[in-house]
């Protein structure tokens, strides 16, 4: 599949928003950090912020980005749908409680009770984003029961990185979120490491020759392909990224993504208040740009059935 630059933003992005929101509810609930002034506003502003920028993203990978707003109309059947009414639905308890702690400075008691909401709504949207793909039969590297899992830990992981920067700067107890962080990014790790195993050794079940419907004939090649220039379905489904490539863009996801922001996360920990946030925003740094390479791959490495009448001969 061809890696749009505004779905790649658009799932990492909102992965990271959702994340940080998740962690923000929880963690001022459980009064795990302070309900300051400073905390609200650069925690709120990353978290609406990131959120915001990726949904807004993901209209411009849409025909008719202005009637973006017509694919809510169809939530019975289409995830996508799901995930615009689940996204519109957490902006409200998420902002009453956003008001709480910048305005009132509390998160705890009556306000937390919005944060926990935000937070159910944040992990339920994540849901409907993995599932967007993984609901996909005709693209196995996304029917997948890894996808899913993968989407809510890279999320939970990304938006742990940014609060830890945040207790770090602001204070809390920043020891139990690094460790919250590296065991998600641990898990993600190797749920991640676990999916390219298998999309790696799984066997194609759609040929070009059941495609055909000629397999009983035996190995089925195109001598033409059925289109002499270049269409919107070979330049969107049919794009390859060179074998040579993958394991090194797959080192790279995991030793920015994962390898440098844990060994970053360790020593804000160590550090604490006391420039602890200056590693921590590095490793927040280094961490997203390792999960945008990762989604880079999920997108390229991915092949739609419809290749096989194109002259690939599997999918």
């Amino acid at each position: 599949m061809h890696p749009a630059s505004s779905v790649i933003f658009f799932t990492t992005a909102s992965g990271a928003g959702y994340g940080l929101l998740f962690l923000l509810g929880l963690a001022g609930a459980a009064g795990l950090v302070p309900a300051g002034l400073w905390f609200g506003l650069i925690g709120f502003a990353l978290a609406f912020g990131l959120i915001t920028a990726g949904l807004l993203a993901s209209t411009l990978h849409l025909g008719r980005p202005e009637r973006a707003w017509r694919a809510m109309s169809q939530w019975r059947s289409s995830w996508l749908s799901r995930e615009g009414m689940a996204a519109i639905v957490t902006y409200l308890p998420a902002g009453i409680f956003a008001l709480g702690w910048v305005l009132a400075g509390e998160a705890r008691g009556f306000w937390g009770v919005f944060g926990i909401l935000a937070s159910t709504g944040a992990v339920v949207t994540v849901i409907c984003t993995g599932m967007i793909y993984a609901s996909l039969k005709t693209i196995r590297q996304w029917r997948h029961p890894l996808v899913l899992p993968g989407y809510l830990l890279l999320g939970l992981y990304t938006g742990g990185l940014w609060m830890a920067m945040l207790a770090c700067a602001f204070g809390g107890d920043a020891t139990t979120l690094i460790w919250v962080t590296v065991i998600a990014g641990a898990a993600a790790a190797a749920v991640k490491w676990t999916y390219w195993s298998k999309i790696d050794t799984q066997i194609p079940v759609t040929t070009s020759g059941t495609a055909t419907g000629l397999s009983g004939l035996g190995r089925v090649r195109m001598l033409e392909g059925p289109s002499t220039s270049k269409n919107f379905v070979m330049r969107e489904m049919g794009y390859r990224v060179a074998r040579k490539h993958v394991p090194k863009l797959r080192t790279i996801a995991v030793v920015a993504g994962m390898v440098v922001p844990f060994a970053l996360l360790l020593v804000a920990g160590a550090m604490g208040t006391a420039g602890g946030w200056i590693p921590a925003l590095l490793a927040a740094l280094s961490g997203s740009a390792g999960v945008v390479v990762e989604r880079w791959l999920f997108f390229a490495e991915a092949t739609h059935v419809v290749t096989t009448y194109y002259g690939a001969e599997a999918a």
